[in-house]
């Protein structure tokens, strides 16, 4: 299992996965639950940039996108804003946004990412 990189594990799960180029990324949540869609999005993106630097990678290199809402209809339009302006033009990943019961109830989005390294 050499060629498996694991990055932040623990007897449950890990934070990154790289195998073979391909940078996994498992569900992140804002740290402060507090904030609204827009702050809590914000938060979530700088978490993925930072793993994805410790990949290797950025997000000019994401291959796909699983986000998870937990109001979509009171949220998508926040959440774009936020989304839209940090992901450079010409280099958006396959996505698919969702609603779904979070794991805690003041969170409002989850995000799930794959990139190639660079």
């Amino acid at each position: 299992m050499s060629d498996i990189t694991r990055i932040e594990t623990n007897e449950r799960m890990s934070r990154v996965v790289i195998h073979n180029g391909t940078v996994l990324i498992g569900g992140l949540t804002a740290g402060d639950a507090t904030q609204d869609i827009k702050g809590q999005t914000k938060q979530v993106l700088d978490k993925i940039d930072s793993y994805l630097a410790k990949a290797g990678t950025d997000n000019t290199r994401m291959l796909s996108a699983q986000i998870w809402l937990k109001d979509i209809e009171r949220d998508f339009a926040g959440m774009n804003e936020v989304w839209d302006a940090w992901l450079p033009k010409g280099v958006a990943p396959v996505r698919a946004t969702g609603e779904s019961k979070l794991a805690r109830g003041d969170l409002l989005v989850e995000i799930i990412v794959t990139a190639s390294q660079a």
